[in-house]
C-alpha cells in the first residue's frame, strides 16, 4: 500500500521539482519557528536553560535571547546555502552537498520531536518538522535512490560532508548569535 503510494507520486511530481520543493519545505517549516520562536523563549526560556547541562547553558546562552529579527537573519543565512545546493543538484546534477543538507533536514526532525517530548511541550518547528520536513525527505531519498540519481554509498558521502561541515557551521551560527546579543545590549 505504501510503495503503491510513492509509486504513484513518483508519476505527479517531477524530479527537479522535488528537489525545488527542498528550499520550499525549508521555508515553511522555519516560518512556523520565526512565528513561535520569540513568545516561546519569553516564556519557556528560564525553564528549558535551567536543564541544560552547564556547558550546553553556555553554548547556547545567546540563543534564547534572540528576538523573531535577528533568528530571522539566520533562516536568511541558511536558506541560501540551500538554495545553492539545489541549485547545484538541478543544474550541474552534483548532489553530495544536497544529500548532506537532506541529511541534516531528516535529523533535524527527530532533534524537534526530543525537545518535545524531553520537555514535555511544544516546541517551535515540530509540527512542520513531523508534517512536512520528515515526509519530504524520506520521499526524496527514495527518489534519489529509485530513480538511480545516486547509489547508497553516496549516502555515506553525504553524511560524511556533513560531519565535516556542520561543526564550524553550528559554531559559526552561535558567534553570530553572541554578536547580535551583544549588539542588543549595547543599544
Amino acid at each position: 500500500m505504501f510503495m503503491d503510494w510513492l509509486i504513484q507520486l513518483n508519476g505527479e511530481i517531477h524530479f527537479l521539482s522535488l528537489l525545488w520543493m527542498f528550499p520550499i519545505i525549508f521555508m515553511l517549516h522555519d516560518f512556523e519557528e520565526i512565528i513561535t520562536i520569540e513568545h516561546w523563549i519569553v516564556r519557556h526560556g528560564e525553564r528549558v536553560q535551567s536543564s541544560l547541562p552547564p556547558f550546553a547553558r553556555k553554548l547556547y546562552q545567546a540563543s534564547f535571547q534572540m528576538n523573531t529579527l535577528n533568528f530571522a537573519k539566520d533562516v536568511l543565512a541558511v536558506f541560501i546555502v540551500l538554495v545553492t545546493v539545489t541549485v547545484l543538484a538541478v543544474f550541474y546534477s552534483f548532489y553530495l552537498p544536497f544529500i548532506a543538507a537532506l541529511h541534516l533536514f531528516f535529523l533535524h526532525v527527530f532533534t524537534h520531536a526530543f525537545q518535545s517530548v524531553y520537555f514535555k511541550m511544544y516546541t517551535p518547528g515540530v509540527l512542520t518538522s513531523i508534517a512536512l520536513v520528515l515526509p519530504y525527505s524520506i520521499y526524496a531519498y527514495y527518489r534519489l535512490l529509485t530513480d538511480n540519481i545516486i547509489e547508497p554509498r553516496d549516502l555515506l558521502w553525504g553524511l560524511l560532508l556533513l560531519l565535516i561541515a556542520l561543526p564550524p557551521a553550528l559554531l559559526l551560527l552561535l558567534q553570530g548569535r553572541r554578536r547580535y546579543v551583544n549588539t542588543q545590549t549595547k543599544l
